[in-house]
């Protein structure tokens, strides 16, 4: 009776794992289809819309003042913004977690 009840829980859980495999092959392949054959349909809003209201008025678009697009520059942008925001989080872990300040719990130990 103990190996039946094994064999359907291993049953039942490859069938899981097999149905989680298929829904995510499935997604990726729609994700990938998605990209290659519609990335020309979809531009962004600076091509589609300012761009064509800065041409009907006679402005040409202007290279930017940092340009990021070269080399690694925007990896470096966000690993700093990452850098910050990581300290931020950990400076205030505890209100950020438990909703405590930091200097609550000295605070009670001195009342009692």
């Amino acid at each position: 009776m103990a190996r039946n009840s094994e064999t359907a829980h291993r049953v039942q859980r490859t069938g899981k794992i097999g149905t989680a495999l298929a829904v995510a092959t499935l997604l990726l392949l729609v994700t990938f289809c998605a990209c290659t054959f519609g990335a020309d349909r979809w531009t962004g809003v600076d091509e589609s819309v300012v761009e064509k209201f800065a041409s009907e008025r006679g402005r040409e678009a202007l290279d930017p003042l940092i340009n990021t697009d070269q080399g690694d520059l925007l990896l470096f942008v966000f690993l700093l913004a990452g850098a910050v925001g990581g300290f931020a989080a950990g400076y205030s872990w505890r209100m950020l977690v438990e909703g405590k300040a930091k200097g609550s719990e000295s605070t009670k130990k001195k009342s009692s």
